[in-house]
């Protein structure tokens, strides 16, 4: 099959090479495991979430970290690319055009296109990859879900997501990792 751009369409499974060979036409494609995904730009409310956090982070991030804002890549491995709304990532982790390891921290900012993708699908991607953090925020409910890596007991090495907060409105999300910081899902929005 051919695109309009005239490219023949790669078959599945996707690499991100053949992601790299789609023109820019102003949509996020991000792909996981071999399968591409393509979303609208975001809503006013979710980028201003993004704006606030980034705000809040950007002056206690530690030197040896950098936050990123989307659109920037996130290669796991060659049939994963994603792009989160804003990472945490050690500086020497980073090239100019993507990290090409896990993030420390992964935040996603719900949006009504992509709430199961990124709930379900981009959360099993960043725990099997070994991000340590992942934050989902609800800008029209104004909730923060943080989930970090965990080894549960009796198991040897295997690391999953525990939920280790849920807050909404003026509640204090009190994080640790990866730099501490208190976030209130109430003053993410204008």
């Amino acid at each position: 099959m051919t695109l309009s751009s005239g490219l023949s369409r790669p078959a599945l499974p996707m690499t991100r090479a053949d992601l790299d060979a789609i023109p820019d036409d102003g949509y996020r494609r991000e792909l996981i495991d071999g399968v591409l995904v393509v979303t609208p730009s975001p809503s006013w409310e979710h980028q201003d979430v993004v704006l606030r956090l980034s705000a809040l982070l950007l002056p206690l991030c530690p030197q040896d970290l950098t936050l990123v804002v989307a659109p920037y890549d996130v290669h796991l491995d060659d049939s994963s690319s994603l792009i989160p709304d804003l990472l945490v990532a050690r500086r020497t982790d980073m090239t100019s055009r993507a990290l090409t390891s896990a993030p420390l921290l992964a935040v996603e900012v719900l949006s009504p296109s992509t709430r199961r993708f990124d709930l379900h699908t981009k959360r099993a991607r960043y725990e099997a990859a070994g991000t340590p953090s992942y934050w989902v925020i609800d800008p029209l409910e104004l909730t923060l879900t943080a989930w970090e890596l965990s080894i549960p007991k009796g198991a040897e090495g295997e690391q999953q997501y525990v939920e280790v907060a849920h807050v909404s409105g003026d509640a204090v999300f009190s994080a640790r990792r990866p730099f501490a910081v208190d976030v209130v899902p109430a003053r993410l929005r204008h």
